[in-house]
């Protein structure tokens, strides 16, 4: 074992079905194991895969006998703004490049790797690390820095002690205080019984453990205390069925549950700014939608609205959805879409409260060109019902070892049909859909700058927030309201809120409803305007007079 008493934490980045980790958010797997080395007798110090990349000696800077813990693994992939999740090679040379400290790396990059969506994911060792910390990371380091093996499965009785002891790590992570808490309620899939859908990772974890409201609640203290203020309930693979007792494959939802869970969260972050959540299984509500709508509306009562349900539909395809054991059929998840609209579709300081977001994924067994038929067939169904869905992910199928899907795909046989129906996606359905979700003159709070430039690119703190482009060169970590003036296929346009259109600079004039390009450069001749009545005999009618300033 290491005699050093000081640790480097490297955040390489985790997402899985039921977990994200990367920037802006911190994963639980980094909190509790800075509370396991706290336990230990280590000071750690944390650091980010892009910090790393920045600057390299933030990592070659330690020596001999110093203790190094990374953690990764991607078994979803995904396109990030925030942060660039660690490659292999990048990995790989951070271990040899650390030969001298004593390393060790956990997280899902122990279930295999895959460079992105369309390949076979492959398990094999980690070059240059000495140690891999088998299952729960923070039990596996546990054991190991007790003289055991390294490895160990999740123990809430162990691993809640060390998420409240290890909530302080927050403040080291480079977007502090703009970090989101991901907070575990639950463990493995119900449907493990039957074998879980066919490309899932989560039936690794085995049939769920739900965490209790006080493990939770004594974390978010801990996290409140040092800073936090964006909180989601995202670490489980449906929110609807914490601390449901059995139920087979669909557990029936405890609304009172939720309503302690999200009460708990709230008496201990009384000043949150955001309380979203992540996984709802579609399934469940079909089978149980009475229950499920009451589950919903404790949901609506205690988060934060602009929140984002994720459905794991997968395919509209029925006889994709059988051969992969998937969750629900088309017309369940359609259902399933009314009912979150009418729950949580009203909205609130000018946004939804909360609606689904759909996730497909391409190359399941099964699949045939009829399939893409099918999902777009979907797609012009929910915009025909006139319903409003947060986002559409479309993405290739990443299969891991141990999932049916690893042998069972249709990976490459329909990749220009896959291609033609992502391109479709886009132009049909999201720019339609982005403008019923966010009409001229919606406002955008807090939204934080994550990319600078002209224009520069940001996103409010948020379950899935929409992107943000602002036509001014911002600094990063600028943080402002904007108002949305137009659309694009997966962002919007906003400026600044309020308007000051006495000071705006003619090239974001022009984003103005109604505005354009010559009328900007005569607003901007015409300046200073005294009144709303006075700009409107320049600009016309914008729709967005009532956040104006002059």
């Amino acid at each position: 074992m290491p005699e050093s008493t000081n640790a480097l934490i490297i955040d390489g980045y985790v997402d899985e079905p039921a977990c994200l980790g990367v920037a802006p958010y911190i994963s639980p797997y980094i909190r509790e194991v800075a509370g396991a080395l706290a336990g230990h007798g280590y000071a750690a110090r944390y650091v980010t895969i892009d910090q790393i990349r920045a600057d390299p000696t933030l990592a070659a800077g330690y020596g001999r006998g110093d203790l190094v813990v990374m953690i990764a693994g991607l078994t979803v992939p995904g396109a990030y703004i925030g942060g660039k999740p660690a490659t292999l090679t990048e990995i790989q040379q951070l271990g040899i490049l650390l030969r001298q400290p004593t390393t060790a790396i956990g997280g899902p990059i122990a279930f295999g790797y895959a460079p992105g969506g369309g390949k076979r994911a492959i398990r094999q060792a980690i070059a240059g690390f000495g140690v891999t910390l088998s299952g729960s990371p923070a039990v596996a380091l546990d054991n190991w820095l007790s003289g055991g093996e390294p490895s160990g499965t999740g123990d809430y009785s162990l691993t809640d002690p060390w998420a409240a002891a290890g909530a302080g790590i927050i403040s080291q992570h480079p977007a502090f205080p703009y970090v989101m808490c991901e907070l575990e309620t639950a463990t493995g899939c119900s449907r493990a019984t039957v074998g879980g859908c066919s490309f899932c990772t989560e039936p690794f974890y085995g049939l769920p453990r739900y965490r209790s409201i006080e493990g939770i609640a004594e974390e978010v203290a801990a996290l409140h205390t040092a800073g936090a203020r964006h909180f989601r309930l995202g670490r489980q693979p449906d929110l609807l069925a914490y601390n449901s007792n059995g139920g087979g494959e669909f557990p029936v939802p405890r609304p009172g549950a939720l309503e302690e869970l999200f009460s708990a969260v709230r008496e201990n972050a009384p000043d949150l700014k955001t309380l979203h959540i992540d996984n709802i299984n579609p399934g469940t509500i079909a089978r149980h939608e009475d229950a499920a709508r009451a589950a919903l509306e404790a949901i609506v009562a205690g988060h934060t609205p602009g929140d984002t349900a994720a459905f794991g539909m997968e395919t509209a395809d029925p006889a994709v959805v059988a051969a992969n054991n998937l969750k629900a059929m088309p017309d369940d998840v359609f259902r399933a879409i009314e009912v979150v609209n009418e729950v949580g579709g009203k909205r609130t300081k000018g946004v939804p409260e909360l609606l689904p977001g759909l996730n497909f994924i391409v190359g399941l067994a099964g699949e045939t060109p009829v399939t893409f038929d099918a999902n777009e067939a979907f797609l012009r169904r929910v915009l025909d019902a006139g319903l409003l869905v947060r986002r559409v992910n479309i993405r290739q199928l990443m299969p891991f070892e141990g999932t049916e899907a690893y042998d069972e795909n249709t990976l490459g046989k329909h990749d220009a049909r896959f291609r033609s129906f992502k391109e479709w996606a886009r132009k049909e359905f999201d720019e339609p859909m982005l403008r019923r979700v966010f009409p001229v003159g919606t406002v955008l709070p807090e939204v934080v700058v994550e990319l600078p430039g002209k224009p520069s690119f940001g996103r409010q703190m948020g379950s899935y927030p929409i992107l943000v482009g602002i036509p001014l060169d911002l600094a990063e970590r600028t943080v402002l309201d904007a108002v949305v003036v137009d659309w694009g296929m997966r962002s919007v346009t906003a400026l600044p809120c309020p308007v000051e259109v006495n000071t705006l600079p003619v090239a974001a004039l022009r984003w103005i409803p109604g505005v354009g390009k010559k009328r900007a450069a005569t607003i901007a001749a015409r300046r200073p305007f005294s009144s709303p009545e006075e700009f409107r005999e320049v600009a016309g009618e914008t729709g967005i007079e009532d956040v104006m300033v002059f």
